[in-house]
């Protein structure tokens, strides 16, 4: 019997044409998609919790796949990336960290398998947290362009016996980036730091 019991799922996509600056032709495409689903170990401890991320590589997939869709670009256009999880009060930090490997390696696959880490953050928190999760670029952890954030949150999740898992892509740097530092055009991909 599958652990997975979703209740719901909510995506963004954002479009951003400047910031002040001049207007690009293109805008920046920021897209978002987040799921609240019953968390199996809500409201007792457990020691072995490692079938649930089992469970969830799955949706990792499923839900980049979806966002790629969402943002109506081919996964070659992804150039940044993160994951983020938040849990219901009846849960514990732990649980949030099972996304880890499905959201990571969810992303990974349906992009082509990308070389940097993907950052993440994650929170315990009642119905209608917001969770700002990091991104950075895909190949490259040290490319500070590419290193910004997206909001999440649902105003009636995660429920206390909840978690809410998310992931969320960006079609390139922030708008007006110059702040120096590893250009992407300067990536080597050798060990996804530069």
């Amino acid at each position: 019997m599958s652990m997975i019991a979703i209740r719901r799922v909510v995506s963004t996509r954002d479009e951003i044409f400047h910031e002040g600056g001049a207007p690009r032709a293109e805008p920046l495409l920021v897209g978002t998609i987040a799921v609240a689903l019953e968390n199996p170990y809500a409201g007792s401890y457990f020691d072995d919790i490692l079938p649930f991320m089992e469970e969830l590589k799955e949706l990792g997939k499923d839900l980049a796949g979806r966002l790629v869709e969402l943002l109506e670009v081919e996964p070659s256009a992804i150039e940044a990336y993160g994951k983020g999880a938040i849990v219901g009060v009846d849960g514990e930090l732990e649980h949030g960290a099972l996304w880890h490997e499905p959201g990571g390696w969810g992303m990974r696959e349906v992009l082509g398998g990308t070389k940097a880490i993907v950052f993440s953050n994650k929170r315990v928190g009642p119905a209608g947290t917001r969770l700002h999760i990091p991104m950075g670029h895909i190949n490259a952890a040290y490319v500070r362009s590419h290193m910004s954030s997206a909001e999440v949150g649902m105003d009636d999740a995660p429920r206390p016996s909840e978690i809410v898992f998310a992931l969320v892509m960006s079609t390139g740097p922030r708008i007006h980036a110059r702040v120096g530092g590893l250009a992407a055009s300067e990536i080597k991909g050798e060990d996804g730091q530069r």
